[in-house]
């Protein structure tokens, strides 16, 4: 990445953290933040919008929901501070794109080699579904991203929101996306423009407890992520 690229993608992260686009996810966010659950009082939530995190040279990105009421949105650092995101970074850490396993707060100094992770909407949304018209005001964003991390070769979506909020922005920045349209799945695959695209379930607990995401289907995306870069 160029200084140049690298200087937009910060400034661009300072603009991520200051849009007020969505009336009703600035009041949520808000809201969370003013009454946290009881083992969150205390704490300075960041109750902002979230940018992403990762190696600005990296080949491999990731592409989520939203942030978690309780978790970006507390911790301010993408799928940091719950569950979801301690079942990725441990992936990420035996795949050796973490320096460590866990992720607890923006600054507890966790570093991603040659991978970054970002999402959809960049506000914590109510029952962790944004409506369509909240989606659409937050793809810029994702555009922006993909436009600047000029590395990346392979993108794994996490659920398929992440995956739907890819297809559009490859769209919206003039890559052309194969009819039919590909269809989500767990290890599905595509070739998107310059990039190879991979499905994986959402780390949710809905996902991680139930059996339906297990780490040995995990590991096997990142796997795949590492091979197809070889």
């Amino acid at each position: 990445m160029s200084s140049q690229d690298r200087r937009a993608l910060e400034a661009l992260a300072e603009e991520i953290h200051r849009c007020r686009l969505c009336p009703r996810l600035v009041e949520w966010r808000e809201a969370q933040a003013a009454n946290p659950p009881r083992r969150f009082r205390g704490q300075d939530y960041w109750a902002r919008p979230v940018s992403g995190f990762g190696d600005p040279e990296a080949r491999v990105a990731l592409v989520g929901l939203a942030p978690a009421a309780h978790g970006a949105n507390r911790t301010g650092r993408m799928f940091t501070g719950d569950r979801s995101g301690d079942w990725l970074y441990a992936a990420l850490h035996r795949a050796g794109f973490a320096n460590q396993p866990h992720s607890e707060w923006r600054d507890d100094g966790l570093e991603l080699r040659d991978a970054y992770v970002t999402a959809t909407v960049r506000c914590a949304p109510p029952a962790n579904k944004p409506t369509p018209e909240e989606r659409d005001n937050c793809l810029p964003y994702l555009q922006r991203e993909l436009e600047l991390l000029s590395k990346v070769q392979v993108l794994v979506a996490l659920g398929s929101f992440g995956w739907d909020g890819f297809l559009r922005s490859a769209r919206a920045i003039g890559i052309e996306v194969p009819r039919p349209r590909p269809k989500f799945g767990h290890g599905a695959e595509a070739q998107i423009g310059p990039w190879h695209l991979l499905g994986c379930y959402h780390p949710s607990q809905q996902n991680t407890f139930t059996g339906r995401l297990t780490v040995e289907m995990t590991d096997a995306v990142f796997e795949r992520a590492r091979a197809l870069l070889a």
